[in-house]
């Protein structure tokens, strides 16, 4: 089933991938050189700058950290007495089982302390009593595990503007069968989703699913990222091609954000792979997954409705970076015995510092 891109409106302003070209730099190796282009120039570019775009092609490319910066904080909506609750970003997790509660929360929650007004977590029963004592603030609908699970929570889909698929969801086969008919309905609506954690695991099996589907972005770990692409047991030439192959298969409306020390943002119709700054501490206390995603859907929400050109490239980027800064505020003040809650408290004071101060440092 192919879907088009979602536009909530028409798209009049190009950026990133589709503005600024990755050339390589003629003083320094594998380095980035942004310059942007009109349409009009863009209609110039030869034969032989074609070229060197294709020599790019399976690169590391260094963010252009400030640039971007710069772009992202032209997407974070201002505060103005004219919106009404919701406009800001409603969000839905469908994820959450008895022996994982916590990971629905801390996506929901973060959505919400980013500036989201809305966050509804789709859950199984035996949790929902458990999410909703975490925080009030979470619209809890306990109807994952339903025989008609579907016909319930489709029409409250329709409603949220971002939805994320995967945290603690669990591997139980019946509640997987009810979430691929969900992603199913995603994409008959053109619903951006993000897809983590027990969300990916269905993916490794049925990654056909969202093949040549739009607005869509991928978060995997190292282990994942190996399960989904690199499951080949032969030669790196081969296991790389394998990679890049299924990787490329997914088409250009879907980009992967591989979490680690430096995240990489994957374009897979380019096989363009942009590395973000090394940040945060080298502390990995789990649920940092869980906030990143609750993060990055409230920028992709920010982005589509700033309409960007390139709304999953430009939301990527901006959460892992501003998670990795509030992974090293956190840090600094608990050290080793840093959670993920304590994340939670840094949002407000880092986002401002990041996205709202006048001078825009961090």
């Amino acid at each position: 089933m192919q879907t088009s891109i979602l536009r909530t409106k028409p798209r009049t302003t190009v950026f990133l991938i589709s503005q600024f070209r990755c050339l390589p730099s003629p003083t320094t190796d594998n380095a980035c050189s942004f310059y942007t282009q009109t349409q009009q120039h863009q209609q110039q570019i030869n034969k032989t700058t074609a070229q060197q775009l294709n020599n790019v092609v399976g690169m590391e490319i260094p963010i252009q950290t400030q640039k971007l910066l710069k772009l992202s904080r032209t997407v974070v909506p201002r505060l103005t007495d004219s919106k009404h609750k919701g406009q800001y970003g409603r969000i839905g997790v469908v994820g959450g089982s008895l022996e994982y509660t916590g990971a629905p929360y801390f996506a929901a929650i973060s959505s919400l302390k980013v500036g989201a007004d809305l966050a509804h977590v789709f859950c199984r029963k035996e949790a929902a009593v458990v999410i909703k004592s975490y925080s009030p603030e979470l619209i809890v609908h306990p109807n994952l595990d339903d025989e008609n699970a579907i016909e319930i929570i489709a029409p409250w889909l329709e409603r949220l503007h971002v939805i994320i698929i995967g945290p603690g969801l669990g591997r139980d086969p019946e509640i997987q069968k009810t979430v691929i008919e969900l992603i199913k309905v995603c994409l008959q609506i053109e619903k951006p989703m993000v897809i983590d954690a027990d969300g990916l695991a269905i993916l490794n099996d049925h990654l056909d699913l969202i093949e040549g589907q739009r607005n869509i972005i991928l978060t995997p770990n190292a282990i994942e990222f190996r399960r989904l692409f690199g499951s080949v047991a032969s030669p790196a030439s081969e296991s790389d091609k394998f990679c890049k192959e299924r990787m490329a298969s997914l088409g250009e409306g879907v980009i992967v954000l591989e979490k680690g020390a430096r995240d990489r943002i994957h374009i897979p119709n380019t096989s363009e792979i942009y590395v973000m700054p090394a940040g945060g501490s080298g502390r990995r206390c789990g649920g940092q997954g869980d906030l990143l995603c609750g993060v990055l859907s409230v920028f992709f929400h920010w982005s589509l409705e700033a309409n960007q050109a390139n709304p999953s490239f430009l939301a990527a980027f901006a959460a892992s970076y501003f998670m990795k800064h509030c992974n090293a505020a956190a840090f600094q003040k608990h050290g080793r015995g840093m959670l993920a809650t304590d994340m939670i408290g840094e949002i407000p004071s880092v986002f401002a510092r990041i996205f709202e101060s006048a001078e825009g440092q961090c």
